[in-house]
């Protein structure tokens, strides 16, 4: 005998180990160690080109009284709420449409999609063009409705909800994809009680549908505001935070801090925070998410 089943055990479990080593090797070093280094960086002043000092928590005080880094939290939040909740209703919305038999249902479902598998540099692109204020076919569109022309991503008041028409129409058709994944897993029993008992189609969803489904609405929604929350390319394509500053979110406030102005030690510290306040949203949706019982 070489030895007890406790040594033979610990044997295995030692070779095991070693199919392990690589994994945790590669995932130290493309995730532990650049958010080791970016927490470093972020404890020193230090611009490119320039001898690096260590300042401690100074660019996090710093942080706190930029006017600027201020206001592009709060387009963040205001460019997240809109870009989550309208995708959620329209989604929903037509998910509850396309879950309906009619003719060329198949169809409808396919062109409903198309606009998620473009490239959100394609996409933002096409409606820079779109958003134009004399050539554009959005006001063209408009003056056929006989309404005023718009300045959409040219004005301060309205780029975000401008952007934010983009993000509704490049993401809906995942939102309903998700929603239609629960309607197809909902039984049919309790429709079924509901039509003998002659209730309304209001009263079938408020009662029925939106329960059964809303599991997969904070899905959606958690999917819905870690994309919201990190979305540049659109943003930067489109408006490049402007007009002025109205439309830079945190990500296109870091972005200028490491690349325009090279400040890498104040972007690392935007960094973080930023990741802490993805961190808290998601925590918050994913606590709503465990609430939401499954039926």
């Amino acid at each position: 005998m070489n030895g007890g089943p406790r040594q033979v055990g610990a044997g295995y479990k030692s070779q095991y180990l070693r199919f392990a080593y690589p994994a945790l090797a590669i995932t130290a070093a493309v995730i532990v160690f650049p958010w080791a280094f970016t927490v470093y960086m972020s404890l020193h002043d230090w611009k490119i080109g320039q001898q690096r000092e260590f300042v401690g928590l100074a660019n996090f005080a710093r942080l706190a009284g930029d006017e600027r880094f201020l206001e592009s939290i709060g387009h963040t939040l205001y460019f997240t709420v809109l870009a989550v909740l309208l995708p959620l209703i329209i989604g929903t919305a037509a998910a509850l449409v396309f879950n309906e038999r009619f003719p060329l249902r198949g169809l409808f479902r396919a062109i409903f999609i198309l606009p998620m598998m473009a490239t959100p540099v394609a996409v933002a692109l096409v409606w820079t063009m779109m958003f134009h204020p004399q050539l554009g076919v959005l006001n063209y569109l408009l003056s056929q409705l006989g309404l005023p022309p718009q300045l959409w991503v040219y004005s301060p008041q309205t780029v975000i909800p401008s952007l934010v028409l983009v993000e509704v129409w490049h993401w809906t058709p995942l939102v309903m994809l998700i929603v239609l994944g629960g309607l197809a897993s909902a039984p049919t029993e309790p429709y079924d009680s509901a039509k003998i008992d002659g209730a309304s189609p209001w009263q079938v969803f408020r009662h029925i549908t939106l329960p059964l489904i809303m599991p997969f609405l904070l899905v959606a929604a958690v999917i819905r505001t870690i994309d919201a929350l990190k979305a540049f390319d659109t943003i930067f394509v489109i408006s490049q935070g402007g007009p002025g500053t109205a439309s830079e979110t945190i990500n296109l406030f870091l972005y200028l801090q490491a690349f325009s102005f090279y400040n890498i030690g104040y972007a690392s510290a935007v960094t973080i925070v930023f990741f802490v306040l993805i961190v808290i949203l998601a925590m918050v949706l994913l606590w709503l998410r465990q609430k939401a019982k499954w039926s």
